[in-house]
């Protein structure tokens, strides 16, 4: 790795794992919202993720791609998508890189 990229590679890779589980604890908690104790949701998420890993593991990583094949028009998963798109969902989650990168320098 370029040495120039080692602090982007340590927002990237150290703090990208804080960011990660910040997602699971959120997929968690939206599943106790809609109905499931917070075991079963542990579970069922920690399966999740590491499905949709392993499928971009081996589908050479293009997440959209992937995204493609689960997304169906008028759907229920489309709907998600564009809430929290809408939400701020992308650009919170830059913007986060971004603040972590510019305070490592």
């Amino acid at each position: 790795m370029n040495e120039e990229l080692m602090e982007a590679a340590t927002v990237l890779d150290a703090c990208g794992i804080a960011y990660v589980f910040r997602f699971i604890r959120v997929m968690v908690q939206g599943g106790v919202e809609i109905g499931f104790d917070t075991t079963t949701t542990s579970k069922t998420v920690q399966q999740t993720v590491k499905g949709a890993i392993s499928l971009l593991m081996k589908m050479r990583f293009i997440p959209e791609q992937e995204i493609d094949k689960v997304t169906t028009p008028k759907g229920y998963t489309i709907t998600g998508l564009d809430e929290m798109e809408y939400q701020g969902f992308s650009s919170s989650l830059i913007k986060g890189i971004l603040s972590s990168y510019r305070k490592i320098q």
